[in-house]
């Protein structure tokens, strides 16, 4: 019982100690030892380290997650050392509202036919989603947030103990220099070895902590490649889904749109800026050389071959290629941006499809990617 009013009591007496110093070099009343330049340099470093590394750990989990709930949620999770639950994309739930009404309105319908084509885009794309937030997770996220809360409380720790051991040390030289009697400064003397060798011993821990970050800095960067790298497949894998969609509606444009005239071009994979492409001319309608009665479309589709068909007498235009078109098979033809080429109709063909002509060769080409001139 004794021995611990007198722990207590000691450690009172050294935390008022220490409480008098700090305010006095405050009030610029008592001296401060100072640390040299190359150790105040590694604080900085460190702090700014922090700093940075915790705004670009929250900002990417903004990214990853901007549902500010969500990510309350999974924190309490984590904290509760318990799994997350598995939660649905944004780009799932729409694939899921799409064939659910695409079931309503009749998937053989032409709009049921597209809801169902774009949901399960949607869903690939929702997949692709959820891949690249896993890999984000455990490639970047984690390994920032155990510097946060490993290395760093560690530093911090040792920091703490390194201001205190400071602050005995100028104690101890204050005492000193207010001794008169010989025996009282040979103890403050005493006093003053024994506080400055754990003062010494402590800066050398702080010194190899702070001199580490080097290391971290070089772990971050290996996770920032890996990110990188990551997101760099789920946008590849994003285009490559659209472009396949794009190329299904398209495909199927005739059955799903009819006669409509299309107002807009697709976007294509190089499309040109928006400035341009809001100044570009109306696609003008070329003439259609009527369908021959008694032949079924899907028959006068069946017998076209762009390799063997001859252009008409008349009716052949020139147009000019406002975008990169990847041909889906061999009787189409693809497309160069800014190219010229001869098109023309023939009869029972798609109204959004043209047969154009470069050279040798021939195929296929959508009106949407074309300026028709006159």
């Amino acid at each position: 019982m004794d021995f611990n009013v007198k722990k207590l009591a000691s450690d009172a007496g050294v935390f008022f100690s220490r409480a008098m110093q700090f305010t006095e070099e405050k009030l610029g009343q008592a001296e401060k030892t100072e640390l040299d330049a190359h150790f105040e340099s590694l604080l900085a470093r460190a702090d700014c380290t922090k700093n940075w590394t915790e705004k670009i750990l929250r900002q990417t989990e903004v990214l990853l997650q901007p549902n500010p709930s969500a990510r309350v949620e999974e924190f309490l999770y984590e904290k509760l050392d318990r799994k997350v639950p598995s939660r649905v994309t944004n780009g799932e739930l729409l694939a899921q509202y799409m064939t659910e009404a695409a079931n309503d309105f009749g998937p053989g319908t032409p709009y049921g036919k597209t809801l169902i084509k774009v949901g399960e885009t949607q869903r690939r794309l929702g997949a692709a989603e959820r891949d690249f937030i896993h890999c984000a997770s455990i490639n970047f996220l984690t390994p920032l947030r155990n510097f946060l809360e490993g290395d760093w409380r560690t530093i911090s720790k040792e920091r703490r103990i390194l201001q205190n051991r400071r602050l005995d040390l100028d104690a101890c030289k204050a005492r000193l220099k207010k001794a008169k009697a010989a025996e009282a400064k040979a103890a403050a003397e005493h006093e003053l070895r024994l506080t400055q060798t754990e003062f010494d011993r402590q800066a050398e821990v702080t010194r190899l902590l702070l001199e580490g970050i080097s290391s971290t800095h070089v772990n971050h960067l290996r996770c920032l490649h890996e990110f990188v790298e990551s997101q760099t497949n789920y946008y590849a894998q994003c285009y490559q889904y659209m472009l396949d969609l794009q190329k299904q509606l398209g495909r199927f444009s005739g059955t799903f749109i009819g006669n409509a005239e299309s107002t807009s071009p697709p976007p294509a994979a190089a499309s040109p800026p928006a400035v341009a492409a809001a100044t570009l001319p109306a696609v003008p309608t070329i003439p259609v050389v009527p369908t021959i009665v008694g032949v079924p479309n899907s028959v006068a589709e069946s017998v076209l071959n762009p390799n063997e068909v001859k252009p008409p007498a008349s009716g052949t235009r020139k147009a000019r290629v406002l975008y990169d078109y990847e041909a889906a098979d061999s009787t189409e033809l693809a497309l160069l941006a800014d190219e010229m080429i001869t098109v023309y109709s023939l009869p029972g063909m798609d109204p959004d499809w043209l047969i154009g002509e470069r050279g040798n060769q021939k195929g296929k080409v959508p009106v949407t990617y074309l300026e028709l001139l006159s």
